[in-house]
């Protein structure tokens, strides 16, 4: 199966040059740090897209982990289900079931406007061969920077048997100033969330600052 590239307009990595970084010429150092250090419990497979990659691609990844017996976890990073659910196909899912870890999927879909009949399909789909499905959006001016909006995606994420994960601040990029929401206003409609919404359907609002392991959460 192919499967296209997605570049978000709003993403920091829409410029990173990844036809000079292929995904297979630093696999098996990963691997070989990953297999060393017992503590790690989790692989996640993210930035880019990996579902970009084939079946093929990504079961020659995995099949190198089959041994490694401290990996309890898969996490798949993708927008690809939101952007084209045909890429939730037979031959995906029979890759996904072959695995033996719990497999968890973080969707990114910013609208609830975005979940039509066929991403209504591949996620039930995905939700019956036992995937966890999480969500992260962006925080975007003009559209989604609006309470009702978010607790509607919320909503109609759940009812998806998707769970909201993270909302993020806006990643300072070129040509994105548009979509920027201020600190005080995004706070603002996080507080109203938790006011109208049950704690398991509020996402923590977080942001990505250089040189940090992982994301900041916000108020």
């Amino acid at each position: 199966t192919a499967a296209c590239a997605i570049n978000c307009r709003y993403c920091f990595r829409r410029h990173f040059p990844y036809q000079e970084n292929r995904a297979e010429q630093n696999w098996q150092e990963t691997i070989d740090y990953i297999r060393s250090h017992s503590d790690i419990h989790e692989v996640i497979l993210s930035g880019g897209d990996p579902l970009s990659l084939t079946e093929s691609r990504l079961k020659k990844l995995t099949d190198q982990l089959l041994d490694i017996p401290h990996i309890k976890t898969l996490r798949l990073h993708t927008r690809q289900p939101i952007v084209l659910p045909e890429r939730v196909n037979n031959e995906l899912l029979d890759w996904l079931d072959s695995l033996p870890w719990k497999i968890v999927m973080v969707l990114h879909c910013n609208h609830a406007n975005e979940i039509d009949i066929a991403v209504a399909d591949a996620l039930k789909h995905l939700h019956q061969h036992n995937i966890t499905l999480l969500n992260q959006s962006v925080l975007l001016a003009g559209v989604n920077d609006n309470h009702e909006v978010l607790i509607n995606l919320s909503h109609k994420l759940f009812e998806h048997h998707v769970l909201p994960y993270y909302l993020h601040r806006l990643d300072k990029v070129q040509g994105a100033k548009h979509f920027y929401v201020e600190n005080n206003t995004a706070s603002r409609l996080i507080n109203h969330l938790r006011q109208h919404l049950p704690g398991y359907l509020v996402p923590k609002l977080v942001e990505e600052k250089s040189g940090e392991k992982s994301k900041i959460a916000i108020n």
